[in-house]
């Protein structure tokens, strides 16, 4: 806490007293800080959160976390008021890709089916046939006929993931990398194994050291049957039922309070310290209270638009019920 700001226990007071009065529901995304997780209604990934803005009965979705996560919920959500603390959140994966680019790509590849994942704009959305997740992107690819080529995008960590389980030969994958998940290396991934040999792997596919996990799994380098390339949904799924005493976790930093409140058995360690995201942490507790009480910052699609990212992320539901984005 800064000098000057509210206690934890009064800010976190107003902040529900806020809510009831708005009739809102706070939503914090699982690489929110903490104290954001903790006075939260609901704490998950971004997919998941989407859905119980769609299906809450408040009138008001307060999202704390990245921009395009928002733009989601408003998709499913379109006859709600949708807030984020601060508009100025945005996500280095998403901004990788532009409708533009993706227009161009599309024309190079006539009759591909366009694969977006959740991480991108709603004007990217716009213009793929289906969204995915990092949990269901495989089973999204396998719905598309084999002799159909795919264009995967933004993320080229988990294009490559999918590509892998999936086998498919005629995917394009469009060369973009989360700043953070990047940053995870597979020579710190090496380097945590060795201090920590007894302990559980999860790894997110966004990673950079994703691909090299695999291989380097199995040549033995690290243990096969405790490394797992999981979502953060997974992760959360793993972690309830671990009985090691050490995990290792390649993803961003903020999903360590999740994995510790579901399992204080485990000691879970990062294998990169500083996998932060600063725009997940623009999210602030006086940003979260202002959005509050001055109903700002307001999500805002064009009608148009709107209703065409809204299928694809539709289409996407109709597949399966994902447990989730990142």
């Amino acid at each position: 806490m800064t000098v000057g700001q509210p206690t934890a226990h009064t800010w976190q007071d107003e902040v529900r007293h806020l809510a009831h009065e708005r009739d809102a529901v706070v939503l914090a995304h699982n690489y929110q800080e903490p104290a954001i997780q903790d006075v939260a209604d609901h704490v998950g990934d971004s997919l998941a959160l989407s859905r119980i803005a769609a299906e809450t009965d408040a009138s008001t979705i307060v999202f704390c976390g990245v921009h395009f996560m928002a733009e989601t919920a408003k998709l499913l959500s379109p006859d709600k008021t949708v807030l984020i603390p601060t508009a100025q959140a945005g996500c280095s994966l998403a901004d990788t890709i532009d409708a533009d680019q993706l227009r161009a790509w599309k024309a190079e590849h006539p009759g591909a089916a366009v694969v977006a994942y959740v991480n991108t704009s709603a004007a990217v959305k716009a213009e793929a046939d289906v969204c995915c997740t990092s949990s269901n992107a495989v089973e999204v690819v396998n719905s598309i006929p084999a002799d159909q080529p795919v264009l995967f995008l933004p993320d080229q960590f988990l294009g490559e993931h999918v590509r892998r389980q999936t086998g498919r030969k005629n995917m394009e994958v469009w060369m973009g990398e989360c700043h953070v998940h990047a940053g995870i290396s597979p020579v710190e991934l090496r380097a945590q194994v060795a201090a920590n040999p007894d302990a559980e792997v999860l790894v997110h596919p966004e990673c950079g050291c994703a691909s090299s996990t695999i291989w380097l799994a199995g040549r033995g380098d690290l243990p096969a049957e405790r490394t797992h390339i999981l979502s953060t949904a997974g992760m959360l799924d793993s972690a309830r039922d671990m009985t090691a005493k050490t995990a290792l976790v390649a993803t961003e930093i903020g999903m360590l309070h999740q994995l510790r409140k579901v399992n204080q058995r485990t000691t879970f360690l990062p294998v990169n310290p500083k996998a932060s995201c600063r725009f997940m942490k623009m999210i602030t507790p006086e940003l979260l209270l202002r959005c509050l009480r001055e109903g700002r910052d307001e999500i805002q699609l064009p009608a148009d638009l709107a209703e065409r990212a809204r299928r694809s992320v539709q289409r996407m539901v109709a597949i399966g019920k994902p447990a989730g984005a990142r």
